[in-house]
């Protein structure tokens, strides 16, 4: 699943506290069809231009969804041009601070379950195929980027060590973790090793810490990935 940049979903997410967008975005979202301005801005009491400038700068934000209709059943030459509707787009957006990803341990933990019923096979394996996999998958389609831009776009808010390997400032799956750290930190741990051998870089640089030291009584980081990137 591909997601917008972190800063785009927080922006779509705060444009939503302009009090007409989110009038507007709440009318269209309860349409039982595709909305025009006309209709959007009259049943809201807004000037034309005022409903059209927040519905485009919703469709901007990954909100709202525009298609192009005719109405009225006229069709062929004569029957106008067709005209610009609005609906709720069908992939949400979402956002966190910290930022988070528990839609994509979701989307491997339930691939894991799907796949250990097929074959009867360990669904703690499973997942951990999953999770390469989809690693693999995310540095392949990165190709030549730095590995650190591909970390950083998951969320882990990579930082140089000082010493040529990068400490992961972040963990995208940080509520999950607490309470299944074992799970959860071997799925990221696949996912990362997946991720670098995608991006060309050896996977054994992936290196799992020590969670209890991580996270202990009054560290410093206690939402930090549970592995670094050792240096070369």
């Amino acid at each position: 699943m591909n997601r917008l940049p972190w800063s785009r979903r927080i922006a779509a997410v705060a444009s939503l506290g302009d009090g007409n967008r989110r009038r507007l975005f709440d009318f269209v979202a309860a349409a039982e069809q595709a909305v025009g301005r006309d209709d959007a801005a009259g049943a809201l009491g807004l000037a034309r231009s005022t409903a059209s400038f927040h519905l485009d700068r919703l469709v901007h934000d990954g909100l709202l969804a525009v298609e192009f209709r005719k109405l009225g059943g006229k069709e062929g030459p004569g029957s106008g041009r067709p005209a610009k509707l609005y609906r709720a787009a069908v992939q949400e957006v979402s956002a966190s601070v910290p930022e988070r990803n528990y839609d994509l341990a979701a989307e491997l933990l339930v691939t894991a379950i799907e796949q250990s019923a097929a074959d009867g096979g360990s669904a703690r394996a499973a997942l951990l195929q999953a999770a390469r996999a989809r690693g693999l998958a995310a540095g392949e389609a990165a190709g030549a980027a730095d590995f650190a831009e591909l970390l950083a776009a998951e969320g882990y808010r990579p930082a140089d060590d000082g010493a040529g390997g990068l400490v992961l400032l972040n963990c995208p799956f940080h509520r999950v973790a607490q309470g299944h750290a074992e799970v959860v930190c071997a799925m990221n741990g696949a996912f990362l090793g997946g991720a670098a051998a995608g991006c060309g870089v050896d996977p054994a640089r992936v290196e799992a810490l020590d969670i209890e030291e991580l996270r202990g009584e009054g560290s410093a980081a206690p939402a930090q990935c549970c592995a670094r990137i050792r240096p070369l």
